[in-house]
């Protein structure tokens, strides 16, 4: 089965908590600190595979989860780094948030790594917090918890050239004919119903030859399969343009499928594309063949593809094409998560309701859960880290009084003056 696009929810590994404990030893006076770090979670990684060519692995795999780190140990031990999560996807894989408003990465080579969602940090051991001030502090930190989210991951064939044309035109038997892929080929229409790549050798260069489903018009609206395939072509940086002479009016084609590539994307006509007349050799083609030559302009080649003729043209003039056409650029925005001076994103966000205060805000939810709220030490470090933020003095100016409810994501807190 052909999968070419799918939802799934990654959850990055949480870190490791650190520990407080003491060193005990006989004849070993003012031990002090000697708890560990926590290890870091792992992060889940996909990895580009060349010898896969659809995303079903993740159809039935809707939550990747990676391990949590080790806690830290006694004797100043540091837990281990839990293992990433590696997942092996085809290469051409676009990765996005949930919504497509911002591409994540993408993978085009075999091996190349693309980290989707992050391990969270390992929380520090007492050994990290002493200091002259506090030669034996009583606290530790909890880890950070790993990135979650829903990724959208899209799968587009990565083919410098594609074939593209009405079903049944003779595109599967062609790129049987000039490269190693082996496709069905059949008399009836929409006998290919996934892409099929073919490495296609020309002298000493080569280049990636993709067979695309056939397009009808309308494709664009949901007719046939070109809906579903369409997107296929955008990373093709020449199409080769293939115009059965048999049918009634093959210039009539011609149009409607480049009118098809306009309605998807209107980039796609401003790319190279060779026009390549197919099955010469069938009698009462002469006409048509003049007709075609008369009104298209650009590159035209008239082939067999049944009888290999005039092939070896085809793929001249397609590697010269080739070498003369950009490079495919994708312009979805890349997430990010690094902040212009004039986009600073708050420290702490204050609400206020009718029956205290709620305080949110990502840096604050870091602070929160590093925290162990069973150590009375790591309380008031959380309470003077809220202080530098400058949340209390904000609670004054929007009127908090002694005895006010503060809540702070799961746990209240209460004002004190």
């Amino acid at each position: 089965m052909f999968v070419d696009e799918v939802v799934v929810e990654v959850f990055g590994g949480r870190g490791g908590n650190g520990i407080a404990v003491y060193r005990r030893e006989k004849y070993v006076e003012y031990g002090g600190p000697w708890g560990g770090n926590g290890g870091n979670g792992g992060s889940v990684i996909f990895v580009g595979d060349e010898g896969k060519s659809t995303l079903i692995d993740l159809r039935y795999q809707r939550h990747i989860k990676a391990g949590p780190g080790v806690n830290g140990k006694t004797k100043g031990m540091h837990g281990a780094n839990a293992p990433h999560t590696y997942v092996r996807v085809p290469l051409g894989t676009i990765v996005y948030t949930e919504d497509k408003s911002q591409k994540i990465g993408e993978i085009t080579k075999h091996g190349e790594e693309l980290v989707v969602a992050q391990g969270g940090k390992g929380g520090r051991g007492n050994m990290a917090f002493a200091t002259h001030r506090n030669p034996a502090p009583d606290f530790a930190e909890n880890g950070d918890p790993g990135v979650t989210r829903k990724i959208k991951v899209e799968l587009k064939v990565l083919a410098d050239v594609g074939l593209i044309g009405y079903p049944s035109v003779g595109k599967s038997t062609l790129i049987s004919v000039v490269s190693n892929a082996r496709p069905k080929i059949a008399e009836y229409p929409f006998t290919t119903l996934q892409p099929n790549l073919g490495m296609v050798q020309v002298k000493e260069e080569s280049f990636v030859l993709a067979d695309l489903p056939g397009l009808i018009e309308n494709a664009h609206l949901g007719l046939g399969l070109g809906i579903r395939f369409l997107k296929h072509i955008e990373r093709c940086r020449v199409f080769l343009h293939v115009l059965d002479l048999t049918r009634e009016n093959p210039y009539d084609d011609y149009l409607k499928i480049n009118h098809e590539l306009e309605m998807y994307n209107e980039e796609l006509l401003k790319r190279p594309q060779i026009v390549v007349a197919n099955k010469m050799d069938m009698p009462g083609t002469e006409a048509k063949i003049k007709f075609l030559k008369d009104h298209i302009q650009g590159p035209f080649v008239v082939i067999s593809a049944h009888q290999k003729k005039d092939i070896d043209q085809l793929l001249y003039l397609t590697l010269d094409e080739l070498k003369k056409a950009p490079v495919v650029m994708d312009h979805t925005p890349v997430y990010s998560k690094t902040y212009t001076l004039e986009e600073t994103e708050p420290d702490f966000i204050l609400t206020k309701s009718e029956t205290g205060f709620d305080l949110s805000g990502n840096k604050l939810k870091l602070l929160f859960e590093r925290t162990d709220f069973t150590k009375d030490e790591a309380v008031k470090r959380f309470a003077r880290q809220l202080r530098s933020l400058g949340v209390d003095e904000a609670l004054r100016k929007e009127g908090a009084k002694n005895g006010d409810t503060i809540r702070i994501f799961d746990y209240e807190f209460e004002f004190i003056e």
